[in-house]
Formats: structure tokens, sequence, C-alpha cells
């Protein structure tokens, strides 16, 4: 599980082996949660995260949004 980053307490993250579209998980020990990255910036999921986390998870990945693709691109495209 390759950890990009953690920020405000939430851990961002691939699973191995994760498929398309692009997305990310975020935890935080409480709750996980789930976004896509491509075609638009989107939550599939949430279990658990405060709505304020899920918040804050979405501007991080709307900031790093080349950043997360890019780590996409170097881990499952090869």
């Amino acid at each position: 599980m390759p950890t990009l980053f953690e920020i405000f307490g939430l851990r961002f993250f691939f699973y191995g082996g994760d498929h398309d579209p692009i997305h990310v998980h975020v935890t935080n020990g409480d709750g996980e949660a789930k976004i896509e990255i491509n075609p638009k910036i989107e939550l599939v999921y949430n279990h658990g995260l405060k709505k304020s986390e899920v918040k804050k998870a979405l501007s991080t990945v709307k900031t790093y949004r080349e950043d997360i693709v890019k780590a996409w691109n170097e881990n499952f495209k090869k």
C-alpha cells in the first residue's frame, strides 16, 4: 500500500494492484474514504470519516491532483 502523504491526520494511499479509474484512498484510523481523481474529483464512498475530514480530503486531493496522477502512473502503468 504505497502511502502518498499524510496531512491533517489523514493518510492518502493506493492499494497494491488498484484499478482504473485513477483514485486514492484516505484513512485516519477511524474510517476510510475513496476519492476518484479522473475524470473529475468525486467522493466514491465514505465509511466513518467526519464531514470535516472528507472536506479536507477533497481539498487536499484537488491541491495535489497532479502529484497523485503522477504517482498512480508510476505505480500502475508499468
